[in-house]
């Protein structure tokens, strides 16, 4: 086939392959491919597992240490006298220590499994970090193609109507006035369907950033919408629960360290014990005048027990302990201000939740009531008791509640991951209770 022939052929698979409808995307899934994407997220990971070597680093203080060390050399004296000697020496030997008493070692060690724990309790905050933001732009994407999609319902209703005024006003049936008034909501309409549409694009960008694909299509909430009441439904038992959440979590942690840094301050009037050995062998050969030769090897091992007692430090370890008693109440009062700033934000994120679930059954009984108001002023129009303006006022107060509804709908969804969030109990088992939401 010619190129000439083929060309329109391409052009056609082509164009096909553009218009093809994109799979839509659950949160579940998208929630996978962000755990394997996003920059944060991995970058927290990568410092917790860092965090384990570095405790088992620390670990080491309290196990033995061994060491081989060997000495090779030659020496040459020349002395005045015609009489010169060459000495060849060999040397190997092994030598282990084991502390046996340590407090300052001890207390870096628990320091290490403390750290530990502040490093998971960071990686669970980055995850929880990372469901939220996921969430958030995933229904950012179905929040502004509800808003598109009814601006161009909008502006589809108001485009009849302006044709409608048109026609009566031929006719004389109607003023120039309502032609005029129409036309105005017209172009206004216009005008939110293109700033709808430029906020689509820009909420999709964002949402294929955090999950490293293109052209994400998340799917709908399932209809009829039904969205689950908060459990437990006490403001004071989700308030009960801020112990567990990951800042006081890491809060208690540092307090910890703080308290045993204070305790190794302490260990340094203490004394250390140290157990030691070693073990050698020591080969020297020599040559002497008239061609002599000497060699002999010997051997050696040695163990003990090495005793240090600090006197004098010049009064650094006095105040190191002072400084450490500063910093323990400091920790002490960073761990109640993370309780208190957990506990208002659970309190806000509750009742933030609440108000939201009340909002959207406000709404969906304004849908209705603007439903039937369309409708009357719809009537009332036809037979002449109504204007033009009227029914323009009518549709916009339906689709602007339409709006409202669904962007309300989402913000309780995310409303109420951020309460599990601010509380410490969001899981990715929570993401899963969302995706239940979610159209099949």
């Amino acid at each position: 086939m010619s190129l000439k022939r083929a060309l329109p052929f391409a052009l056609a698979a082509v164009l096909g392959a553009t218009v093809l409808p994109a799979r839509a995307q659950s949160l579940q899934e998208l929630y996978d491919a962000a755990r394997a994407y996003d920059a944060t997220y991995l970058a927290a990971r990568a410092l917790a597992d860092s965090a384990q070597f570095r405790a088992e680093q620390a670990k080491a203080l309290g196990r033995p240490s061994l060491a081989l060390g060997g000495v090779v050399s030659r020496a040459e004296t020349d002395p005045p006298s015609t009489s010169r000697l060459n000495t060849n020496t060999l040397q190997a030997g092994l030598s282990g220590e084991q502390w046996l008493f340590n407090r300052t070692n001890a207390a870096t060690m628990s320091q290490a499994e403390k750290s530990l724990a502040v490093s998971q309790a960071d990686l669970v905050t980055a995850e929880q970090d990372l469901i939220v933001r996921l969430a958030q732009a995933y229904f950012d994407v179905l929040a502004s193609q509800d808003a598109l999609t009814t601006a161009q319902a909008n502006k589809k209703a108001i485009s009849e109507q302006l044709a409608s005024a048109r026609r009566n006003f031929e006719v004389g049936t109607a003023t120039i006035t309502d032609t005029r008034e129409a036309q105005a909501r017209f172009d206004l309409a216009t005008a939110q369907e293109i700033a709808a549409d430029n906020e689509l694009r820009t909420r999709r960008i964002a949402l294929d950033q955090l999950v490293g694909r293109s052209s994400v299509q998340p799917k709908p909430l399932a209809t009829p919408v039904a969205l689950p009441a908060t459990q437990p439904r006490s403001v004071d038992e989700w308030v009960a629960r801020v112990e567990a959440a990951p800042l006081v979590r890491r809060a208690q942690l540092s307090f910890d360290i703080a308290q045993i840094e204070h305790e190794k301050a302490r260990a340094g009037h203490l004394p250390t014990v140290k157990l030691e050995g070693s073990l050698g062998s020591n080969r020297a050969t020599g040559s002497f005048p008239e061609f002599q030769r000497s060699e002999g090897t010997t051997s050696s091992a040695s163990v003990g027990v090495r005793l240090a007692m600090p006197l004098y430090s010049g009064g650094a370890v006095d105040n190191r302990v002072k400084e450490t008693v500063a910093l323990r109440e400091q920790a002490r009062n960073n761990l109640e201000a993370a309780r208190r700033s957990v506990a208002q934000s659970t309190r806000q994120a509750f009742f933030g939740v609440e108000s939201g679930q009340a909002q959207v059954k406000a709404l969906e009984a304004a849908e209705a009531s603007s439903k039937l108001a369309l409708e009357a002023t719809q009537l009332g129009y036809r037979v002449g008791v109504r204007v033009n303006l009227d029914v323009l006022n009518a549709q916009t107060q339906l689709f602007t509640t339409q709006r409202d509804l669904s962007k309300a709908r989402y913000d309780v969804v995310v409303n109420g991951l951020r309460l599990r969030q601010a509380a410490g109990s969001l899981q990715p088992s929570d993401v899963a209770a969302v995706d239940a939401l979610i159209a099949k």
